[in-house]
């Protein structure tokens, strides 16, 4: 990248650049579907700082659960099970749904949702298995409202940067990425539902947390995966009946582009996606929990690229609203995290097969 073009780069990003909605538009109403820590840490939160949305709706398995936190927040109208949700009740309160339940109860809500005619933000992955995953595209293939599934990295301000960067040439051709995210998740106990196949797919490490670097790399790099292999571990009593404790797997992509990925639920919380072309690197680190810090390397000089340290939630959900009042197509599409479906599976049958899987 000529040196002027850089500086012009960095002088005229500004990290709300998806921005369509004028601030005062809205806001976008939402039923929050699924009420354990996620929603209730970091969902509820980032809704009431947005800009352009509002939690009008809870829905949990428990009537008591659910009226709580109509209760607790003060623009939380209705407190419903799911039944009533999905029966109909309240249609008038919200405007779109955010599905923040197990990977396997994706769809049912989606299926629901598409039926009362409301907008969609459904938590990756997107379902446990392929085929209910495609069931999620079908059902949105009509939907005149937005759906999309809620990869927050999308909106990170080190990562919109990072896709510029690319696009502008200031690492010459991508060659090669190495990314990981790993955490603990033993001190949760091992009566949890990212331990249970039936409620989280076939595995723990892959389908929680190796879905980031896969993800974020496809969106940077802006190429999908044609071919997959991978190793796994589980040691440790709690992962008897998944395979990934650990997981290292190899993911080409269009145009020769090679992702080394590693993700592990059991170990210490780290996360870095480092991308390296023909005339330089680019590396995210820490890249996914909450944090992420920007730095592009050439000729052997490395320059920090400030960022703005938003709440990736907040971010995304503004971003989904954003299409909303605009009526248009998020990046993020059912399509797209069918993609990320594939590979995934495609990542436990190299596993189990030892052998390279093409998708």
């Amino acid at each position: 990248m000529d040196p002027n073009a850089f500086q012009t780069y960095l002088d005229s990003f500004t990290h709300r650049d998806w921005q369509v909605a004028d601030d005062g538009d809205g806001p976008v109403r939402f039923a929050l579907i699924g009420l354990g820590w996620w929603t209730a840490d970091k969902a509820i939160p980032a809704i009431n700082n947005s800009t352009f949305c509002e939690a009008t709706v809870a829905a949990s398995s428990s009537k008591e659960k659910a009226e709580r936190f109509v209760d607790d927040h003060e623009t939380i109208e209705h407190g419903l099970t799911y039944d009533e949700l999905q029966d109909g009740a309240a249609t008038d309160a919200y405007d779109a749904v955010y599905i923040c339940t197990p990977n396997a109860r994706h769809q049912t809500f989606v299926e629901s949702a598409v039926a009362h005619e409301k907008a969609i933000l459904c938590e990756k992955p997107m379902e446990a298995t392929l085929e209910d995953a495609n069931a999620i595209v079908d059902d949105c293939a009509d939907l005149e409202a937005p759906s999309m599934i809620a990869y927050r990295m999308h909106t990170e301000p080190a990562v919109r940067r990072a896709r510029e960067l690319v696009r502008e040439g200031a690492i010459g051709e991508p060659v090669h990425v190495h990314g990981n995210m790993s955490q603990s998740i033993v001190g949760w106990g091992e009566n949890q539902w990212r331990l249970d196949p039936e409620m989280a797919g076939r595995g723990a490490s892959v389908t929680d947390l190796g879905i980031y670097p896969l993800n974020t790399t496809r969106f940077i790099l802006e190429r999908d995966p044609v071919a997959v292999q991978a190793m796994m571990d589980s040691s440790h009593e709690y992962f008897g009946d998944v395979p990934d404790e650990v997981a290292a797997f190899t993911v080409m992509l269009e145009g020769g582009v090679c992702i080394s990925c590693t993700a592990s639920q059991h170990s210490q919380l780290d996360s870095f996606l480092r991308i390296v072309g023909t005339d330089g690197t680019i590396s995210i680190d820490p890249a996914f929990h909450s944090e992420s810090e920007l730095e592009l390397t050439r000729a052997n000089t490395t320059v920090r690229i400030d960022t703005p340290q938003v709440d990736q939630m907040e971010e995304e959900f503004d971003y989904f609203a954003d299409c909303v009042l605009d009526g248009r197509e998020p990046e993020a599409t059912p399509e797209h995290g069918y993609v990320d479906m594939q590979a995934i599976e495609a990542v436990y049958d190299a596993a189990e097969r030892e052998e390279t899987i093409t998708l």
